[in-house]
Parts: structure tokens; sequence; C-alpha cells
């Protein structure tokens, strides 16, 4: 990981854990913002159509969304329950292992492929767009056993933010498992992120494709882009507790802002950005009843929808 990038994380983190204790009614409302988007982000990544919005109504208020699938219902249900999950591990302070990354891919299949749930697979299998082919069925087993010995052997020598990057990639790279292989990698890094304290790193379904090929570039032995980028999404989640917690935090490139003030730095309208905001598209996060967003949000943004990048 990039050295900057990774003093800048612990920086940021070291400076979260000087305000400890949180603030309890911040951190529930922080806790049910970033479960709602994490869970959003993480499915709409593998092609879940539910918008935000909807995801929130479905694990809100349990309502079924019109002409979509049962099985993005169970998607949006399950990734909430991994979450859940994942959180009764950090209070029993229980050991990453091999049967626990069974555990957490049984909760993501469960009613979708209860057959294949928690079982690693027993074909080979190819990645659609991928030019890596994950090892064969045959293998499988020992070289998550193999992922397990790794990441106690690692745990002391690398930071936190790499060592949770990395095990994610590998756990891909693997690709132990039919179906669910990516959420379940998300889950276990922030596992290892959550377990140190850290706010969960999520992915949005904004930058899939850039995430797609820092994954390709990994496969080819250019792990820095990968590493990197999980890094930025680390630091964006700090940058969300320290400007939820800290009111005096000046308004600078990171810090967020209002919708309000977005728009100058774009020509998108306030009700357009809204929209974007609410649909997920732009990365934004909800105070009270508040959208904020930041200005590196907007500039991704208009890079992704830039002709350039069609």
């Amino acid at each position: 990981m990039n050295l900057t990038l990774l003093k800048s994380i612990q920086g940021k983190k070291k400076e979260l854990d000087k305000l400890r204790p949180l603030p309890v009614a911040i951190v529930d409302k922080l806790r049910e913002q970033f479960y709602l988007e994490w869970t959003y982000n993480s499915n709409a990544i593998e092609g879940n159509t539910l918008s935000l919005q909807e995801t929130d109504l479905v694990l809100r208020q349990g309502i079924t969304i019109g002409n979509k699938s049962l099985r993005e219902h169970f998607e949006v249900i399950n990734h909430k329950e991994g979450i859940d999950h994942i959180e009764k591990i950090i209070k029993k302070k229980t050991s990453i292992s091999l049967n626990l990354i069974r555990e957490i891919h049984g909760i993501i299949l469960k009613n979708i492929d209860d057959e294949e749930a928690g079982v690693f697979r027993r074909t080979n299998v190819r990645i659609t767009g991928a030019t890596h082919i994950p090892p064969s069925a045959a293998k499988v087993y020992n070289l998550v056993d193999e992922l397990v010995e790794w990441y106690y052997i690692n745990n002391k020598k690398l930071s936190i933010p790499e060592l949770a990057a990395w095990f994610h990639y590998k756990l891909v790279f693997i690709h132990p498992f039919i179906d669910g292989n990516g959420r379940t990698a998300r889950l276990l890094m922030n596992l290892i992120l959550m377990q140190e304290g850290f706010p969960p790193a999520v992915i949005l379904h904004l930058d899939r494709k850039k995430y797609y090929r820092v994954l390709r570039e990994a496969d080819n032995g250019k792990t820095s882009g990968f590493l990197d980028f999980v890094g930025k999404s680390i630091e964006r989640s700090l940058i969300i507790y320290l400007n939820s917690i800290r009111t005096d935090s000046p308004k600078n490139k990171q810090g967020y802002i209002t919708l309000k003030e977005a728009t100058k730095y774009c020509d998108y309208s306030l009700e357009y950005l809204s929209l974007l905001a609410r649909t997920g598209k732009l990365s934004a996060v909800k105070f009270n009843r508040n959208w904020m967003t930041t200005i590196q949000a907007i500039e991704t943004y208009l890079e992704e929808v830039s002709p350039k990048n069609e």
C-alpha cells in the first residue's frame, strides 16, 4: 500500500481513537447508515438491481419491491444478517478459521442456493471477463486452510489495512465458492478491520469498473493498485466518522459538504444531486435528514460519466 496513503489512514485512525468513547447516538446513526450503504453497494457490485432506497425499505420495513426477484430480496436480507453475524464474532472475539469463512458464506447464500451455501465448490470454474482461472476444486480446501495460516503469520507483520486488503484479494483469487465470493471476501475484509476498531470500508458500486480493473491487475502481479483502492475506501470511512464526530472539522477536499454546496463544483442542480445520492450513483451519506458528499466524490462521479470513460 502506498506509504503516504497508509500514513494518512493510520493518522486518522489515531485521531478517531483519541475521541473514544464515541457519542453513542452518533455511532448508532453511523452504523445504521454504513450498514445500509455497505449492503446496497456490495450487492449492486454483483448485479443486484435494488436501489439504495429499495434496499432500505426491504431492511427496515420488510417490504417486497415489485418487479424485483426473490433472490435480490434475499441477497439484501442475507447480507445484513452477515453483518450482524460479524458483530457477534467481534463481541465473542472468535478467531478467523476455515469454518468461520464457510459459516459467513452460508449466510450469504441462505434461501438462495442452500445446497451450495457454506460449501467449497466441487467443480472447476471460470470467471466471466477475467483472465485469471481459479485453482482446481481439488485444491480449494487446502488453499483456504493456507490462507487462514497466512493470516495468523502476517497478523502482526502487516498493518491492519494491508492485512484486510490482502485477505480480500487472496480469497477472491482462490474463488472457493460457486457463488458469493465477492460478498464473502468484503465481509471478511471488514471483519479484520472492525476487530481493530476501524469503521467498515465500503467499496462503492460507482467504483465497480475500477474495482474489477485493479483486481485484474493484481491477478497479473500488479497488486499495488488494488491495495491502494481498498486503502482509499478505508480512509473514506474514517473521514466520515471524523467529520460526524468533530463538529468543528474544516470543509476541505476530503470533508463532507451539503449537496447545495456541491452544486458549486459541478453543473448539476441540487435536485439532480439529491437523485444521484438517493440512487447510490453519487457517494454520499445522510446526516440526520440531509445528504452530504465530498468534493472528491463529485470529481469521481464526473470522471465516471465523462465521454472518455464510456
